[in-house]
């Protein structure tokens, strides 16, 4: 097994010039996954006792496919946030956990309050929503400007 990582070492090594002067990061990562499939074919073909290498890097590539094809890409907060805005949801002040609880049920993303508190301060600095001091618990609440 020792042999087969100081082989990808040095391969990597031979590679990573190129491989680094591409600016995209995407790019950067698909040039690696289409080196490795590479790798691992020919591993195949060599048949020098590297099955259960390429077995365990297939593993874990396919790992990694499912965990990207188990759904979209969920929106962020802000995204959210701003639908939430065009819609009727802010006619009535909302505390900043009743809009977590909200995001959490109807949208399936599960964010913390510090994740929209940024969010919601930023409308609130533009205007679009008011913030104001809840006289009940001293918590803000945020409804449309």
């Amino acid at each position: 097994m020792s042999k087969h990582i100081e082989k990808l070492k040095k391969q990597l090594v031979e590679v990573s010039e190129v491989v680094n002067s591409f600016q995209s990061e995407s790019v950067q990562v698909r040039i690696i996954d289409r080196l490795l499939d590479v790798m691992i074919e020919s591993d195949k073909v060599d048949g020098d006792g590297s099955e259960l290498f390429s077995k365990k890097v297939r593993r874990m590539r396919s790992d990694d496919e499912n965990f990207a094809a188990s759904g979209r890409k969920k929106p962020g907060a802000t995204k959210i946030l701003n639908q939430l805005l065009s819609s009727d949801f802010f006619d009535i002040s909302r505390s900043i956990s009743s809009i977590a609880n909200y995001c959490k049920d109807q949208f399936d993303s599960d964010f913390k309050t510090s994740e929209l508190s940024g969010v919601l301060l930023k409308l609130a600095n533009e205007s679009k929503l008011r913030r104001e001091r809840s006289h009940e618990n001293n918590r803000f609440e945020y409804i449309r400007a």
